[in-house]
């Protein structure tokens, strides 16, 4: 897939219209990670120093189309140290605006127009601008007016996050090193039954956990007491698996778990076989011995690709022992030139964030539903308008 960048362009002078992913937490008006924001500098950068006017547009939470302050941009403005433009759809500002300069568009997200991606509405938001260049591969799925509309309207290119996004992603899914793991966790099958297919057919190995391999468990006649999986789901899950032996994919799915009798950050961790947890265990963790043969799967991988922890993570130190372990095992492959490691997904990049190992990563995406459509085939809105055909 060839992308139009921004690499040849002469800017000097020129409005650019810029789609970044802002969309981070802020707790009692601080940004608690930034690694979005992070991620963006390098392409609003070099828009500056080829002499671009930029305006950025992003968005944060989910507004539904009212002017809820709650959601304001203000506190990524103060963050960056650059104005806040209080309507996304004024154009005062660009008459003062100098070579180099950057302000923030107030959340995109405040009019209902965006997410419905109105004409009208994407003209008034290109209105007065040379070029827009998409650096949001995070909403890129989303056939937005901030994404897919504004093209109507203006010459439209890549920005270097997500051209780099797409590059790293493609290579993986078109010419992996092998072996290829995948490691695919969190709460539904029902969500992801696309990219286990996906992955069924592309890797050497597949690891289920997390609610998702309590499901597969279950569909196997497995314990699950008083946890969190998908009765509904049963069919579907051996459908993959038999998917998967057609493919020569071999699963892996959870030997044991973490379990307690309440679903508390605090809770009295006890490690159960699946033919040992009672009707009232509840589980919140891969167990002890699927984490190790977890890690020994990982030190003979060439490739892996992971999303979705395998429990609640955040909930550290007792309920954290399974991510982590994954985490600094792929780190350490990594670190060793063992592997390529390709990861994706709010709650896992936060895992590697908690574990100090973020950087060791070959690839962090920046992407959770979009990084997951990628990855099992589907057409991005937001991508296939920046295509150079």
């Amino acid at each position: 897939m060839e992308l139009r960048t921004i690499d040849n362009l002469d800017l000097k002078n020129k409005f650019v219209l810029l789609r970044d992913d802002f969309n981070v937490q802020i707790v009692d008006g601080k940004i608690t990670d930034a690694f979005r924001i992070q991620q963006s500098m390098p392409t609003i950068e070099k828009l500056r120093k080829k002499g671009a006017k930029i305006a950025i547009c992003a968005h944060l939470g989910r507004p539904k189309g009212t002017r809820n302050m709650e959601y304001t941009l203000a506190p990524i403005a103060k963050y960056m140290n650059i104005p806040l433009i209080s309507d996304c759809l004024d154009k005062d500002f660009m008459q003062s605006m100098k070579e180099g300069d950057v302000v923030l568009l107030e959340n995109v997200r405040f009019y209902p127009e965006e997410e419905k991606n109105d004409p009208k509405f994407s003209s008034e938001l290109a209105k007065g601008f040379d070029i827009f260049v998409n650096d949001a591969f995070a909403v890129s799925h989303r056939a937005h007016a901030s994404t897919v509309g504004v093209t109507e309207f203006l010459p439209s290119y890549a920005g270097d996050l997500l051209a780099s996004e797409i590059q790293h992603l493609s290579q993986v899914m078109e010419n992996p090193k092998r072996p290829l793991l995948s490691i695919v966790a969190g709460s539904k099958v029902s969500t992801k039954i696309g990219v286990l297919k996906a992955l069924a057919k592309l890797s050497d190995t597949l690891i289920i956990g997390g609610a998702l391999g309590t499901t597969f468990n279950y569909a196997l006649g497995g314990k699950v007491g008083n946890s969190l999986y998908e009765a509904d789901q049963k069919d579907t899950a051996l459908e993959i698996l038999q998917y998967a032996k057609e493919n020569d994919c071999e699963v892996l799915l959870p030997l044991d778990k973490g379990v307690a009798k309440e679903f508390t950050r605090d809770a009295l961790r006890t490690n159960k076989n699946f033919d040992e947890i009672e009707p009232d265990d509840i589980i919140i963790d891969a167990g002890e011995e699927t984490t190790k043969r977890d890690v020994e799967v990982i030190k003979n991988a060439a490739t892996v690709i992971w999303n979705g922890t395998v429990g609640m993570a955040e909930w550290m130190p007792t309920w954290s022992f399974g991510s982590f372990a994954l985490a600094n095992a792929i780190a350490e492959q990594t670190r060793k030139g063992k592997l390529e490691s390709i990861v994706g997904g709010g709650d896992t990049v936060a895992a590697l964030e908690a574990c100090g190992v973020k950087d060791d990563i070959t690839y962090v995406s920046t992407g959770g539903g979009a990084f997951l459509e990628f990855i099992e085939g589907r057409t991005l809105p937001g991508i296939a308008v920046l295509e150079d055909k």
